[in-house]
């Protein structure tokens, strides 16, 4: 890796395209998606770990992108937010149908990140039971504390992937 007065050329390949960015040591992944990459659909609520809205997948895995650092996230697989709809036809992805469809998103600040810690939930068990559910998304704070209208939302995206869609 080459030094860039202070920081590095990391790779990341976030929603299936390799991306090279200048990182500093202290720089999160959050900041590196928000600020360099354009990608703002991971928010910062807290900068603290506490509440979820920055949540990304890592491998598959929810992580607290406020938390990482980004040179630590070289090679890893991120996906966002922003990488959820099908990219050759715009189609959303059937657990954003979910949330549209059950009214699951009011003001919109947690929806990133309740979507995809159930994305995760949703690609190990496709038959979630209410109580995984709920331990599912525990990490992520809706403000607006519409967690009945979320967990219904992922009822039905595991519905509608057990039928095909997903």
């Amino acid at each position: 890796m080459r030094a860039i007065v202070g920081g590095k050329v990391v790779q990341l390949k976030v929603n299936g395209t390799k991306r090279e960015v200048i990182a500093y040591p202290n720089e999160t992944l959050l900041d590196v998606l928000r600020e360099k990459l354009g990608l703002t659909g991971a928010k910062n609520g807290c900068s603290a770990g506490d509440c979820g809205a920055c949540t990304v997948l890592v491998h598959g895995t929810p992580m607290l992108s406020c938390l990482l650092l980004a040179v630590d996230c070289e090679g890893k697989d991120i996906l966002t937010i922003e990488g959820m709809a099908n990219p050759k036809t715009g189609e959303l992805h059937p657990i954003q149908e979910a949330f549209i469809e059950n009214h699951a998103v009011q003001c919109g600040f947690c929806t990133p990140g309740m979507i995809l810690a159930a994305k995760a939930l949703l690609d190990k068990n496709k038959s979630p039971t209410e109580e995984e559910i709920k331990e599912a998304v525990n990490g992520n704070i809706c403000r607006c504390a519409d967690y009945v209208s979320i967990f219904e939302a992922i009822s039905a995206a595991a519905e509608k992937i057990r039928k095909g869609r997903g």
